[in-house]
């Protein structure tokens, strides 16, 4: 007897239905799709009990007869493609024909469609599990309504696997949250349960698509991206402004050719155009748009149509970065580039080339103080510290000049005169000298040195930064003898043996009480020492642990501190924050949250925790609600406690760049000593490394 046999189409469209039916918005995903390509102008979607009760679709496209109406349930039925060739350049959503047959398989699916025109009525189609019930006449104006009931009704093990009702509301409402950034030009409206979800009326662009549904707060943040190559992709659309930072890469909207993907390349490029402006860990928002000629692109990669591969992968990811890039750069974020319509892989030589011209803007030479020149030069510099060794993004934006943070003072080294050789050779090669980065940020340190002295000299140090960062062909006055030698001493020093292989991270059971501090390094670690030698203390993440470990036993104890505010603060939700905003409500509350719906997807922020300054509570509570996604809201309620405490914790913590007494960092070391976790943070980085004696020796070769 033959052991292989041909599936019956029931159990291939099942099997089909396991790739493309993953939960209710895999399905809203398809109509959705079919209904833009159908020329629809307005889409409407109505879901109960997160979709799996009921989940409807009505559209106004062109809709289909009555022969057409029955013959798109068959397998592989479309209208979309013809012949093999079609599939090399592929300008639709769908194109298989498989997803009304899958989702026909495993559900109640009625279909009322009217094509308009001469055509004096519509058809309704009824199927149950795969087989057709029954196919009537009916009234419905021009355009096409599906309704899909009892979703998995015949495969309970399927059923078993979905998620609660506010998860699956939560892809759903992402889905066409998605859909209406697409397609600004149509109207689109969701409702849950009978509530109205999101509401985007026809827009005109995309940046009044992006207010509709993000509010004024998120479009003020966007710089507009464009740019590319006509042969191998346009990139166009918006990226958020550094200062707006997301923890998570959910605000990120990505399409190809109009289509809805999830592509690790395009992600990546985007990170990287953002390498040295945002923090490790942090991500920007983006509604970024690619148009890529249709042979350029194979979408028929994936099941549900969510990935796709790219024929030149590596000339895509230049066209991502270097448009990204180029809107940074016409703001003022990061140095210009010479030309923004050859993709390289790498920044760093042009970047170069054109250092002086971008510097002439970034520190004007007006500033009326040595103060504004330092902090300027200091925040420039620290701007692309990653790219020249520096730590990783945490100078980005103003963080110093937040604060108000003046410089430490640091320690100055007097030599004997340089000969007139060194002085000749200095003038020789100033320029030079002065486009290194050491050189920048010696300058900028010398503005903050000479300002500490006496008011006069400030003046004289804000001039010297300016002309540091001019133009070459701007006049640059003459540099006292003092700087002049200072520069050719240090550049005439041998390079030092660097330390980075002997420290290491500081283990629990070496921490003793006897840590005694010495002072700051860059106002960002603390420097002290115990019996075994040297310890570095990263004070945010110190500080991040102490308060997370105190948010872990107020939230045990139900005793929570707040300080109500005098106005609340109004923060209007997106509407997958919206999904997610009652799920986490009652746990804000216990940490000292004080909160109100409002009408529509508004809250009102009546009082925040007591450490918080009132000027995060905004940032903070977006940052839950972006980052508590729909598979970990339906974790453990004790992992959605921890989120929120670790994330209110790095809000409320003391920054980098924040001097501190000898007593506050006496208290911050006494206090980490006793929390649960002295050595690590929240998210697990390293709080203490450590330099031993032992190392400190073998270093200087005396062992």
């Amino acid at each position: 007897m033959s052991k292989i046999r041909v599936l019956s189409d029931h159990v291939a469209n099942q099997i089909a239905a396991g790739e493309v039916v993953e939960r209710p918005a895999s399905v809203a995903k398809e109509l959705i799709e079919n209904s833009i390509d159908a020329g629809a102008r307005r889409i409407q979607i109505e879901t109960e009990a997160g979709g799996r009760r009921l989940l409807r679709a009505m559209d106004d496209g062109c809709g289909m007869t009555r022969d057409d109406a029955v013959l798109a349930f068959e397998r592989h039925a479309t209208s979309k493609i013809n012949r093999v060739e079609d599939l090399n350049s592929i300008n639709t959503l769908g194109f298989r024909g498989e997803a009304l047959a899958s989702i026909a398989s495993v559900a109640r699916v009625e279909l009322v469609t009217h094509e308009g025109g001469d055509e004096a009525e519509g058809t309704s189609v009824l199927i149950e599990g795969g087989r057709m019930r029954d196919v009537l006449p009916a009234a419905r104006a021009r355009g096409t309504t599906i309704t899909v009931r009892d979703l998995f009704f015949n495969v309970p093990a399927r059923r078993k696997f979905l998620r609660s009702e506010a998860t699956e509301n939560y892809h759903l409402t992402n889905l066409a949250t998605h859909y209406a950034l697409a397609h600004p030009e149509i109207e689109f409206l969701l409702t849950s349960n009978g509530r109205e979800v999101l509401r985007a009326s026809p827009a005109r662009d995309l940046r009044e698509r992006a207010y509709q549904i993000f509010g004024a707060e998120f479009v003020e943040n966007l710089l507009e991206v464009t740019g590319g190559h006509k042969e191998v992709a346009r990139a166009r659309g918006f990226v958020s402004a550094p200062r707006e930072r997301r923890t998570s890469r959910d605000a990120q909207y990505m399409f190809v050719n109009g289509r809805f993907v999830r592509d690790k390349l395009v992600s990546r490029a985007l990170s990287e155009a953002y390498r040295s402006v945002l923090p490790h860990g942090v991500y920007p928002a983006a509604l970024l748009f690619l148009d890529v000629p249709l042979e350029e692109v194979d979408v028929n990669v994936h099941p549900a149509k969510t990935e796709v591969r790219f024929r030149r992968a590596a000339a895509i990811a230049d066209v991502v970065r270097e448009a990204v890039r180029r809107a940074l750069a016409s703001s003022g974020y990061v140095r210009e580039q010479a030309d923004y319509d050859e993709p390289e892989t790498s920044f760093g030589a042009r970047d170069n080339e054109k250092f002086f011209a971008t510097a002439g803007r970034s520190v004007s030479p007006l500033d009326s103080s040595a103060e504004e020149s330092a902090d300027n030069s200091a925040n420039f510099v620290a701007a692309d510290s990653e790219s020249n060794g520096g730590r990783k993004g945490e100078w980005v934006e103003t963080e110093a000049k937040d604060y108000g943070a003046s410089q430490q003072e640091r320690i100055e080294f007097h030599f004997p005169s340089a000969p007139e050789d060194e002085r000749r050779l200095i003038d020789e090669k100033s320029l030079a000298a002065s486009s290194a980065p050491g050189a920048l940020t010696r300058n900028a340190q010398q503005v903050s040195t000479n300002e500490s002295d006496n008011e006069a000299n400030s003046t004289e140090g804000t001039n010297h930064a300016s002309s540091q960062l001019a133009a070459p062909s701007q006049y640059q006055p003459p540099r006292s003898s003092s700087q002049q030698h200072d520069e050719a001493v240090e550049r005439k020093l041998p390079p030092l043996v660097s330390a980075i292989n002997l420290v290491r991270e500081a283990k629990l059971e070496s921490l003793t009480r006897n840590i005694r501090p010495l002072g700051q390094l860059e106002e960002s670690f603390i420097v002290a020492t115990d019996a075994e030698g040297l310890l570095l203390i990263d004070q945010h993440v110190a500080h991040e642990r102490i308060l997370f470990d105190k948010y872990n036993r107020t939230e045990a104890s139900r005793v929570a501190e707040s300080q109500n505010l005098l106005l609340p603060k109004t923060f209007d939700l997106t509407p997958a924050q919206a999904a997610a905003f009652e799920m986490v409500v009652g746990e804000l509350e216990t940490y000292g949250f004080g909160l109100m719906r409002l009408s529509g997807r508004t809250v009102a922020i009546k009082a925040v925790p007591a450490d918080l300054p009132a000027s995060e509570a905004k940032n903070l509570l977006a940052e839950v609600l972006d980052t508590i996604d729909a598979e970990k809201r339906g974790a453990a309620r004790v992992n959605l406690r921890e989120r929120i405490a670790a994330s209110l914790a790095c809000r409320a913590a003391i920054k980098i760049n924040m001097p501190l007494t000898m007593e506050k960092m006496l208290w911050l070391i006494d206090r980490l000593l006793t929390t649960s976790s002295p050595t690590t943070c929240p998210h697990g980085r390293p709080v203490v490394l450590r330099l031993s004696t032992r190392d400190i020796e073998k270093g200087f070769h005396r062992t």
